[in-house]
């Protein structure tokens, strides 16, 4: 059995053949999809998702870096109101983003503050998203680090010192499609981290794995992702889906 921690099929790309999508899912051993919201207009899809699939969609809520624009704290105020009313399994997606747009980085950093505090307060893991932004991001994380604070770096794609100082926090490493990119160099990383610090996810519709490079992700691809982890460690793909899972199963109680 597998688990892809971080989808978003509740998103326009899968409006067409969503159901069909679940289904592939579910067929190919997939059991369990969490699903991290974006801002204030993915939550009521998310959340109508998660309703039609209360054993297999299981919803985080709160605002993604690069959804920070000058109605940030309305945006801020959206989260916690959900997040008061409704049950959700982790905050995410959070984290910094400096690739798209640096306009708003003060206003980025604030956010990330919040809902990590958010996340320590009620004891909720984070998934952190993490793009150019390395330094930015382990700085936030470094200061609010404690025992309340734990949760996976989403779409790892750093050095070994910095997937090092992660395990460090008590994080574990996101892994996806971009592990089976030929020169992303993630792949040589991977292979040295224990299985036991590492969460399989698509990041659905974003990254498929080879041979889908290019095309749209879902869920069901997180076989070709647990097949070139199993490569690189010298073992089944089998033996991953077991030790990813209970990873899976214990960061977010599900």
């Amino acid at each position: 059995m597998f688990v892809d921690t971080h989808s978003h099929i509740y998103s326009p790309e899968f409006n067409i053949d969503r159901t069909e999508v679940v289904n592939r899912a579910t067929t190919s051993g997939i059991k369990k999809i969490v699903l991290p919201n974006i801002d204030s207009s993915s939550i009521k899809p998310m959340l109508d998702l998660s309703a039609s699939y209360p054993n297999v969609c299981y919803p985080l809520i709160g605002l993604h870096p690069t959804s920070v624009k000058e109605d940030f704290r309305n945006e801020l105020e959206i989260v916690r109101f959900w997040l008061d009313r409704h049950q959700f399994f982790g905050i995410g997606e959070i984290g910094l983003d400096l690739f798209w747009d640096q306009t708003f980085v003060e206003e980025q950093t604030e956010v990330f503050r919040v809902q990590l505090q958010w996340a320590k307060e009620r004891k909720l893991p984070v998934v952190i998203h993490v793009r150019d932004s390395f330094g930015e991001v382990f700085e936030e994380v470094g200061k609010a680090a404690d025992e309340n604070l734990r949760g996976v770096f989403h779409s790892f794609t750093g050095t070994l010192k910095q997937a090092e100082q992660i395990i460090n926090w008590g994080f574990k490493l996101g892994v996806n499609g971009t592990v089976t990119f030929k020169n992303a160099g993630v792949d040589k990383v991977i292979a040295q981290i224990d299985p036991k610090h590492l969460l399989l996810e698509t990041d659905s519709p974003y990254l498929a794995p080879v041979p889908f490079r290019g095309k749209r992700n879902e869920s069901a691809h997180i076989i070709q992702v647990a097949a070139k982890v199993a490569e690189l460690h010298n073992t089944t793909p089998e033996e991953i889906a077991e030790i990813t899972t209970k990873n899976a199963e214990e960061m977010f109680g599900i």
